[in-house]
Order: structure tokens, then sequence, then C-alpha cells
């Protein structure tokens, strides 16, 4: 009985003092990224960690033509250190590499009483040629406030691509079926967009991290828009505005002036930032076929661009830019689907009241907004020409009518390019 006590305390003691060192758990090794080529220079973080003895031993080195680049030579004499992050900066310039194979090996080892050990051992490319990019088309006249068009074939394998004006970026996408690959931008020119002040270029990124950018050539055409002011009175103030404040508690103790000014500065961009999200994912396909429909027999009661003025007794008390244009014919009139497209959003909307945007692919949407009803659901397939719904009054409209427009890489831009077959046909379809 006393030699089995004598036995237990024995072991407990042995435990106590040598227990998380005789383990074997080999230490753990993980990358901040994926690894697979190194460009002209690329940083990447390598954590080590093990929870039981602690680390004892790190290293880290590039090989290439049988010759060996130490990047890291670490020994961790002080025991129970669990875990290390190194950062780790490689340039081939520096190291002597030349584009080409060659492999990263990754070790560690811990302090137990077996020493263990783990290697990550890593195929990879140098490649310090930054891509080429071929234009398939060329950008002669654009717009304010139209829309853009560039397409070409990159030289190698590209993991990010698109189009910059001046410091924004907008996304290319790869067409289907393309061999060699070809990509595609369709980008919102700026309203206040000139031959001077703006720049527009063509990136790509390879998988190494080599970029290239390209000036794009371009003229300006610059368009006239509208400026109107209009008068806010006490009958659409009292038939609209309850329907926010009933919608948005925060709005019911405000005066009914106040409310409007909310809804038509603050709720239009939180709804802008609403639509923008919408319109993160477009289909790689294009879905759209010719130009897009016009409301049928409908008059414009606002055009794309007008900068309107609100004016309350006498006193401006709120501004902002017509992002569309407004089509009225008669009362509930049948709405149709502009061109083929996916339904990507159906419902309320803020000051657009119900609405329906479709995805025609590329980046390219189509917004129909104060409908009466829908008629439509998300996930459908709508063709050209397919009712959608009906004209109405919801939102912040004073009247029967539908609000129409086009979305560009997220941005609004003119919706009348989009229905003019010859604007297609030369600037597009070329």
């Amino acid at each position: 009985m006393i030699g089995s006590v004598v036995i237990f305390i024995f072991a407990a003691l042995a435990w106590i003092l040598l227990g998380s060192y005789v383990e074997l758990g080999k230490p753990q090794i993980k990358l901040s990224e994926d690894v697979k080529a190194i460009g002209r220079q690329k940083t990447v973080d390598i954590h080590f960690s093990d929870s039981l003895s602690g680390l004892a031993y790190l290293r880290a080195e590039i090989i290439q033509d049988n010759k060996s680049q130490i990047l890291l030579d670490q020994k961790i004499p002080l025991k129970k250190q669990e875990q290390q992050t190194f950062s780790m900066t490689l340039n081939p310039y520096d190291l002597r590499l030349h584009d080409g194979d060659a492999t990263l090996k990754i070790s560690a080892s811990d302090h137990s009483l077996f020493g263990n050990q783990n290697s990550l051992i890593l195929p990879i490319k140098i490649d310090t040629l930054p891509p080429q990019l071929s234009l398939l088309s060329r950008i002669n006249y654009i717009n304010q406030g139209g829309t853009g068009y560039v397409a070409y074939q990159p030289s190698k394998p590209i993991t990010q691509t698109g189009v910059f004006i001046n410091s924004q970026f907008f996304a290319g996408h790869r067409l289907p079926n393309g061999n060699p690959p070809t990509y595609a931008v369709y980008f919102p020119v700026p309203m206040d967009a000139d031959n001077i002040q703006t720049n527009i270029s063509l990136f790509a990124r390879d998988e190494a991290g080599n970029e290239t950018r390209t000036a794009l050539p371009f003229i300006v055409k610059k368009k006239i828009f509208r400026q109107d002011k209009m008068n806010i009175s006490e009958k659409f103030l009292q038939q609209k505005m309850p329907e926010f404040q009933a919608l948005f508690p925060e709005l019911r103790q405000k005066p009914l002036p106040d409310v409007f000014v909310h809804v038509n500065s603050q709720m239009r961009n939180d709804n802008f930032a609403t639509i923008q999200k919408i319109c993160e994912k477009s289909s790689s396909q294009e879905f759209w076929e010719g130009p897009f429909l016009r409301m049928t027999n409908a008059a414009p009661m606002a055009l794309f661009g007008d900068k309107r003025s609100y004016v309350y007794n006498g006193k401006i008390i709120s501004d902002s830019v017509h992002a569309g244009v407004d089509l009225a014919s008669t009362a509930m009139a049948p709405i149709e689907a502009a061109n083929k497209g996916v339904v990507v959003f159906t419902g309320a909307l803020g000051i657009y009241g119900n609405t329906v945007i479709i995805d025609h692919g590329l980046g390219v949407f189509s917004l129909y907004g104060h409908l009466s009803s829908i008629a439509t659901s998300v996930g459908k397939t709508v063709a050209k020409g397919e009712k959608i719904g009906h004209s109405g009054m919801s939102g912040l409209a004073g009247g029967d009518h539908l609000h129409f427009s086009m979305i560009v890489g997220g941005q609004f831009v003119n919706p009348q390019e989009w229905w003019d077959p010859h604007w297609l046909k030369d600037n597009l379809n070329k």
C-alpha cells in the first residue's frame, strides 16, 4: 500500500516537472496567405506555434538551383514561448534569384525531450515580369455621366484587373469561353469628368503580385445638365412624409420639412449604399441583347443628372442630383424589363419605394422605382420586355411614374445611352 502511494507521488511530481516536455506533438506552421509565386517583392507572415513544450528553433530558407538562401534562423532558449510570428519579405533581386522554379522551406522544432520537428515545403515560381495587356477595343469619346467600355487580353493569368478613374477602381470581368482569356470592363464616367483632371488607366495584377497600369486615351464630351428649383408644398409634405414617419420611428417627432430634408439627404445616401451592396456581385455572362427598352408611350418628367434645389417657404432646404429618368404615361401602367437579366432585388427601398433591380451581367444593372406593385421575384431570369410590375407613386414620388436607372460599376449612369442603338453600336459592339 505504502509503495503504491510512493509511486503515485513520484509519478505526479514527474508529471508536474516533466509532463509538458514528454510529448510527441509537432509545432504548427501557418502562412498568412497561400504562396505560389513571388514577384518583384512579396511579404508574407509565418506563424509558428507549440502549445505544449514551446518553440525551440525556427528556420526559413528559399532554394533555387540547389543553392539555399537563409531567411530566418532563430533559436529560442526560453521555454514555454508558445507562439511567434515572423514577417518575411522576399525580394528576388536582393536574393539573387532568377525567374523560374524555386522551393520555400520552413521548419520548426520544440523543447520536448524528443525535439519534435515539423517542416513546410512549398514549390514556388519566381516571376518578376508584369502582365502585358493587349487592347481589343479603344476608348474614343465618352460622355460626362455616361458609360465607358474596354476589352483586352492579358499575356498571363491574372488575379485582379479593372479600370482606375483617378483613384476609384472598377473591376473587370472575365468573359466566358474566351480563348485566350478575354476581359471586359464597363465603367461609369463621372458627371464632372474632363480632359485634364480625369485620368483613366487599365490595371492588372498577376499571381506573383506584379502589376501593370496603362493609361487609356479618351476624349470627354461635355454634357449640360439641367438645374431646377422645385417648390415643396404643404400638401406634398402632408401626403408623403407620414409614410416615412410610420416606417422610421426616429422621424415621428420631427417637423415635416425636417423629415423631408432627412429623407432627401441621409436616406437617399443610405439607399445608394444599399444599391451599391446589391450590385457588388454581377454575372460574368452578358445577358442583354441589343438596346434597352424605354417605357412605352411615356413622357420624360425628369432626366438623368438634373440638379434639383427644393424650396420651402421661399428658402432652399435641400438639394439632390437625379440619378435616373422619370417616365410617366397612365396610372399603374405596366412596367417591362428593359432587357434580359436576373432579378437581384425586389421590395421597398426608401426613396425609391417599391423597387426591382435586374442584373444584366458584367456589372450592368437596371433599377425600376416607385412601383405600385411588383410582378417578379429574386432569382428569376426575365426576358426583354417581360412585365415586372406596374408604375405608381411609392417612395418619394409626388405622382404616378416610373423612376428608371442604369447602374454600372456600382454607380448611376445616363440611361439614354443604353436606349440608343447607335451609341451601343459605336461604343460597345465594336
